[in-house]
């Protein structure tokens, strides 16, 4: 298992500690290519991720979202035994996991031609988006509070 230490990094980042685990994070199953997919950057704050999942119908799959995790999984319903020749496209059950930021939340999901996409954006909170705070001269009001007086007198 490979390890990055990030000491130097955790005396001046404060509540990055998930972030360094995220990343030194190993999985214990083999790493596995199915379904294949795609991640694509649609704009600024919008993502998609296109799986192909040939053989399955919207039923047969399962997508949970969690705070900064995205489950994506399919389990082929059971229908008639045949008997295959040759089967090259794969109906087995299959689990896809995608570790989402802070605001990712899942748009919407559609289905079509074997084609699962899923639309991401990501929002950040008002509260969270950077702002200017002005400097008063020293005992001078609070502006927000002129604001609020003048109001109140009108």
């Amino acid at each position: 298992m490979r390890t990055i230490d990030f000491t130097p990094f955790s005396r001046s980042a404060i509540g990055f500690d998930h972030l360094f685990d995220l990343l030194n994070a190993q999985t214990s199953e083999s790493i596995e290519n199915y379904p294949p997919y795609d991640i694509v950057r649609t704009g600024e704050d919008t993502f998609r991720i296109n799986l192909a999942v040939a053989g399955f119908a919207p039923p047969d799959i399962n997508i949970t979202a969690q705070q900064n995790l995205l489950i994506v999984s399919g389990r082929k319903t059971a229908t008639e035994q045949a008997h295959y020749l040759y089967q090259g496209i794969s109906a087995r059950a299959f689990e896809r996991r995608f570790n989402l930021a802070d605001h990712v939340e899942v748009e919407n999901a559609t289905f079509e031609n074997g084609l699962l996409q899923l639309n991401l954006i990501r929002r950040v909170p008002e509260a969270m988006k950077p702002r200017r705070i002005e400097i008063s001269p020293a005992g001078a009001e609070p502006r927000a509070e002129k604001l609020l007086s003048s109001a109140q007198a009108a």
